[in-house]
């Protein structure tokens, strides 16, 4: 009789054995693979997203105006364009210029669709604190939200 009751507790401490080091490791597994699919998710997303600045220019003598016009070249729609960052200036004197406010300002309208998707393009207007010289060399960057970016250089 004695050997049944220590059989049956002995099964019972590896049955709880058993349960406790399974609910302590099934949330890190769980865990885990969520973060897998969400890396994943994230990385099939910047895969398909793409740009390609195709031109940039300042009309007129003394302008503060800059037309940027950029392609979707992925295959996936962009979406809140506005959240983009667009880095402009001189060449080795740039900064952030932010979305529709500030002295320093750009918007977007796009060109040829109703939304950023594949094959269309935008036409950025920076509006820049300062004149635009002649002869001087400036860059542009795009960067979506996702991180993806083009850059390009233009002179006046």
């Amino acid at each position: 009789m004695d050997k049944t009751i220590i059989t049956a507790l002995l099964l019972i401490a590896g049955i709880v054995s058993v349960l406790v080091v399974f609910n302590a490791i099934y949330p890190a597994v769980v865990q885990s693979s969520d973060a897998m699919v969400n890396m994943e998710r994230r990385i099939d997303e910047r895969f398909k997203s793409q740009i390609e600045i195709v031109h940039a220019v300042a009309y007129g003598v003394s302008t503060k105006t800059v037309y940027v016009w950029v392609k979707n070249v992925g295959t996936t729609s962009i979406r809140a364009v506005d959240r983009c960052d667009i880095f402009f200036g001189p060449e080795g004197d740039f900064s952030r210029i932010p979305y529709n406010t500030g002295t320093s300002h750009w918007t977007y309208t796009v060109e040829n669709d109703t939304d950023w998707k594949p094959t269309a393009t935008i036409k950025i207007t920076i509006d820049y604190k300062d004149y635009l010289v002649d002869g001087e060399r400036y860059y542009i960057k795009v960067v979506l939200p996702n991180g993806i970016s083009d850059d390009y250089y233009f002179t006046k």
